[in-house]
């Protein structure tokens, strides 16, 4: 028993076999979709929680708290804690307070007319005095105390 076909010659078929290369495809999406980071990162903020109980506040000395004062038509004056310093004393006032301290965190408090730009100059200036954590205090924290 032979088989034969009614039609023409049994030659190479000239139709791509697709299947492999989808694989490839769904292989190579799955890949990319691990590669890529899901969360961005972002500038890590320590923010200061309001007390639980009402009391009268301390005055602490371990809290360093970084005044930028808005001043129209001039530069910001800046504060550490009560104390008036200029732009070119944060940093040797900073490494000097921050020297000994094994509790490296600062705050940053800004006017709300001020310039980003100048609270990104503070966290500059503490992370070279070798602060660790920098926190920024926000209005609403603020009104909280």
């Amino acid at each position: 028993m032979a088989m034969t076909s009614g039609g023409g010659g049994g030659g190479a078929m000239g139709e791509i076999n697709v299947t492999p290369m989808i694989d490839i495809l769904l292989v190579l999406l799955i890949i990319f979709m691990v590669i890529v980071p899901v969360t961005p990162k972002g500038l890590d903020a320590l923010v200061p929680q309001p007390p639980k109980e009402k009391q009268k506040q301390l005055n602490n000395d371990r809290t360093i708290v970084v005044q930028i004062m808005y001043r129209p038509g001039a530069s910001p004056a800046y504060k550490i804690n009560d104390t008036d310093v200029s732009y070119q004393e944060l940093l040797p006032k900073l490494t000097q307070i921050y020297a000994n301290r094994a509790e490296r965190v600062m705050f940053v408090r800004g006017d709300d007319d001020i310039n980003f730009s100048y609270v990104a100059d503070v966290i500059d200036i503490a992370h070279e005095a070798n602060v660790d954590h920098i926190g920024i205090m926000t209005p609403k924290i603020q009104q909280g105390q």
